[in-house]
């Protein structure tokens, strides 16, 4: 049984058919081939491909340092201590009074002390005692003994009484200097004097 030819016409059609689909399939293939092509780069330079997972992991937000701990309140300040209680000839002393005085100086050559220059104060101590910083007083109203400070002799520092003078009566005071000179240096001047007492209640005077 032989098959049927197809008919001129039917031919006709199909390759019209034909030329009408192949456009088409050549894009398709086109397409398809630069997708492939386009795989193959990507994984040949290690680009990720879409739907492939990401082999780097994602970079975390930093993750901020712990701050710093406030400052604690700064611990008081512990009150001064106290000034060291003054002292004189090892043993305490305290102010007992301020007289407003006249004050002069001397040295102990024979310039000041004339005849009685000879190195001994009226207490019986040599000039040198007390390292040469001592006071020429009233003994009825200072006795020998009494602690003094007088401001810009010996820096201020206790003194004591262990001269007289002839001179020397009543708020007058001569202070002892090294030499003629550094005794006219200090000219006279009023000046507040402080009259200290041994805090231990022991006598004042001198033996």
């Amino acid at each position: 049984m032989s098959l049927a030819q197809p008919s001129s016409r039917s031919r006709v059609a199909d390759r019209s058919a034909d030329r009408r689909q192949t456009p088409a399939l050549r894009v398709t293939g086109w397409l398809l081939g630069a997708a492939a092509a386009a795989c193959m780069i990507a994984w040949w330079i290690g680009w990720p491909t879409v739907g492939a997972a990401d082999p780097t992991p994602a970079l975390s937000a930093p993750v901020p340092a712990p701050a710093e701990p406030a400052a604690s309140a700064a611990a008081p300040e512990s009150p001064s201590a106290e000034p060291a209680q003054p002292t004189f000839d090892g043993r305490p002393i305290r102010p007992a009074r301020t007289i407003r005085m006249r004050v002069t100086a001397y040295s102990p050559d024979a310039r000041s002390c004339g005849k009685f220059a000879d190195g001994i104060t009226a207490s019986g101590l040599p000039v040198t005692a007390n390292d040469m910083k001592l006071v020429a007083a009233d003994t009825r109203d200072l006795p020998f003994g009494t602690i003094l400070t007088i401001p810009g002799y010996h820096d201020a520092q206790p003194v004591p009484v262990l001269d007289r003078g002839g001179k020397i009566k009543g708020n007058r005071l001569d202070v002892l200097y090294p030499t003629h000179e550094r005794a006219l240096q200090w000219g006279v001047q009023w000046l507040d004097v402080t009259i200290w007492e041994y805090a231990d209640e022991q006598d004042v005077s001198r033996r």
